[in-house]
């Protein structure tokens, strides 16, 4: 072996949310062998997972651009999943509607930051929601209501409110990018009320990374797609990690960029399956 080590980093890969999504859309499958079992949007971000669910029968309707509410009109009959990124009160009405019966994958973290704007929305807060645009959980949260208000950088915050102001997350955002832009807020809004929904899976994987001593190279797997591979990328260059590297898998890493010698640290997103990861350090080992 070339490289000097190659660590797994401790806390990594599928979270507890994605396994419960991806064991939702199975057990329908077996309830119900004969319907037609459609997923609304990609169940998880990563692609390996969704082409298993497709080589169970599973359907997925997905368009790049296209929301959860326009990709309701190409279901027209059957069961729906809705994914693990939540899903708005607009959908599941819209749903009903169309006759359709519905099973919600939700991540529990996530059902449990919508609950949390809804009371605020209810008590008359104007609500700043820091997240990423298009992205299905955020968009779950700010097309609620005209009283949310997506932040997605510095310069979204609204310049002024009448009324009191709540300030909350996406789950799967940078901790430190998060902390930055309260900040921001917290100095235009000194009376404003913070609440940090970045969930567990995605703290503990990104301080694992912060962690790390001695290493060289980053190795982050995870779909491209996944916000939250995307921030443990971000969050391993802001540690200062001399070489970071974001690969879907092992055929899509390059071992020759990695310098002989190296100290390499693996790791993956939330969304992520094991086996990708053991793909990928069984490359690297046999260097």
């Amino acid at each position: 072996m070339k490289y000097q080590s190659i660590v797994r980093v401790k806390i990594q890969g599928a979270c507890g949310g994605v396994r419960k999504a991806i064991e939702t859309a199975r057990q329908v499958r077996r309830d119900h062998p004969e319907e037609k079992v459609t997923v609304l949007g990609e169940l998880v971000h990563n692609r390996f997972v969704m082409e298993d669910l497709a080589a169970a029968g599973i359907r997925t309707v997905e368009g790049k651009g296209r929301s959860r509410l326009e990709l309701l009109d190409e279901i027209r009959d059957g069961m729906v999943v809705f994914t693990a990124h939540g899903v708005s009160d607009d959908v599941r009405m819209k749903a009903q509607r169309l006759g359709l019966t519905t099973v919600d994958a939700s991540c529990p973290f996530v059902l449990s930051t919508q609950k949390l704007v809804r009371k605020k929305l209810a008590d008359g807060y104007a609500v700043f929601y820091i997240g990423k645009q298009g992205h299905p959980e955020a968009e779950a949260v700010y097309t609620s209501s005209d009283q949310v208000y997506l932040v997605t950088k510095e310069e979204d915050i609204p310049a002024e409110m009448d009324r009191p102001v709540f300030v909350t997350n996406q789950t799967t955002m940078s901790v430190l990018d998060i902390q930055d832009l309260f900040e921001a807020i917290r100095s235009q809004y000194p009376n404003a009320e913070f609440h940090d929904e970045i969930c567990s899976a995605t703290r503990l994987r990104q301080e694992a990374v912060l962690a790390l001593k001695d290493t060289d190279v980053l190795i982050v797997i995870g779909d491209p797609l996944s916000n939250n591979t995307r921030q443990l990328e971000a969050v391993g260059k802001k540690a200062g990690i001399p070489q970071v590297i974001r690969a879907e898998s092992a055929e899509d890493l390059h071992p020759e960029i990695i310098p002989a010698g190296s100290r390499i640290a693996v790791t993956s997103g939330a969304s992520t399956p094991g086996r990708l990861v053991d793909e990928v350090i069984r490359l690297l080992e046999a260097q």
